[in-house]
């Protein structure tokens, strides 16, 4: 486990598509992915970001709803495995009440952290949950005519491109 408790109870819920090797997860992880919070759409949002993994193709969506520079809601939707959704649920716990200065430099550290850990090789989970919440912060500095940083640009350009990639070849997103 990565950032967890490795004496902490753990449960198997799936196994590998690299191994045999069965995945364990902790109860909070568990948690949020049988019972995930926030999860769907919200219909007129100030920023809509996506992100796609490279390395397993899971996909996640996240929606924020921002007023007075603060993000007062916020949704998502993973076509994923259960580090990826369990990794969008904290998310939307963490983000709602942030500034939209402080929900940029959220990383997939505190994500992992606030889940308890995951598996090594499912760190890049929450990638997807950090990525999808920075390309929404984007989307919605974009829409506001407010000035959008370099690095939120530039990781938007990126995921912009890799997506158009996967509808040439027939991929549906979420």
């Amino acid at each position: 486990m990565v950032g967890g408790n490795p004496a902490q109870n753990t449960l198997i819920i799936q196994q590998s598509r690299d191994s045999s090797e069965p995945i364990m997860y902790n109860e909070k992880v568990l948690d949020h992915y049988r019972n995930p919070r926030n999860i769907g759409e919200i219909q007129d949002a100030d920023g809509l970001g996506i992100y796609v993994s490279e390395s397993c193709g899971d996909i996640t969506k996240f929606w924020i709803k921002v007023k007075e520079n603060r993000i007062v809601d916020a949704k998502f939707k993973t076509q994923g495995c259960a580090a990826s959704i369990a990794s969008g649920s904290m998310l939307t716990e963490i983000v709602i009440g942030k500034t939209l200065e402080e929900a940029q430099k959220i990383t997939r550290d505190n994500v992992v952290s606030a889940l308890g850990g995951l598996p090594e090789f499912k760190i890049h989970c929450s990638l997807l949950a950090t990525d999808a919440l920075k390309d929404a912060i984007y989307d919605c500095l974009r829409k506001r005519d407010l000035p959008v940083p370099n690095d939120l640009q530039k990781k938007h350009e990126e995921i912009e491109s890799q997506i158009e990639k996967l509808k040439t070849m027939g991929y549906i997103m979420i």
